[in-house]
């Protein structure tokens, strides 16, 4: 039996794996990197349930300034203010997740990033600790594109992975349709190289181009 090697899981970086370049390996290449456009991935979140939220908010608000206007809450019992209290506060629930959104959306965006090297697709993100979510081109089943009013007038859109492990998403990329384009290059390429490996085509096709390139 062969001899473990007992230095292999020794971990030799003690600065902590919080960039993507920690988790890349010495024979894996770059081929594009890149974070979501800033103005359109804030303003995407300040959008996003923003409709309901002021809704509500309108809502909740024309009933407490009814009960302020008609004394009823000074003249209540202490206890029935704070249950009053106590159930807007709860009530109001969809704002305060709405507000919370915007909130961390900046520490979001500082740790989102998406890389794609000759083996797989990385993304990086998290709010208090980071996260490497891996998506290797082999399971990729589908690659689309959304691109909606707001993204076309930011110039951006969203890049939609559905792979064997789940869906997962690219948000605000710039220049949309030329990454779609090579990253469906990228998977055909591979997925063509697997399947039909260059020892075994024929001498009168000579396959993909699958040395990738910057």
């Amino acid at each position: 039996m062969k001899k473990i090697d007992e230095k292999y899981f020794i971990n030799t970086n003690a600065g902590g794996y919080e960039k993507i370049e920690d988790i890349i390996g010495a024979d894996e290449q770059v081929l594009w990197r890149g974070k979501p456009k800033k103005s359109a991935y804030m303003l995407s979140t300040i959008l996003k349930m923003m409709p309901v939220a002021l809704l509500w908010l309108a809502f909740d608000s024309f009933f407490i300034i009814s009960m302020f206007a008609s004394d009823a809450l000074t003249e209540a019992p202490l206890g029935v203010v704070i249950f009053l209290i106590a159930f807007f506060a709860i009530h109001l629930a969809p704002v305060w997740i709405w507000v919370g959104n915007i909130v961390t959306s900046t520490r979001q965006y500082k740790n989102l990033e998406y890389v794609f090297t000759n083996k797989r697709i990385i993304i990086k993100s998290g709010i208090i600790g980071i996260d490497f979510q891996n998506i290797y081109y082999p399971d990729i089943i589908s690659i689309n594109l959304k691109v909606g009013l707001i993204d076309k007038m930011l110039k951006v859109g969203d890049v939609y992975i559905n792979s064997a492990s789940g869906a997962k998403v690219l948000f605000d990329i710039n220049d949309p349709y030329f990454v779609t384009q090579k990253l469906q290059e990228i998977v055909i390429d591979i997925k063509t190289d697997i399947e039909f490996p260059n020892d075994f085509r024929p001498e009168e096709n000579h396959g993909y181009k699958t040395t990738l390139k910057k």
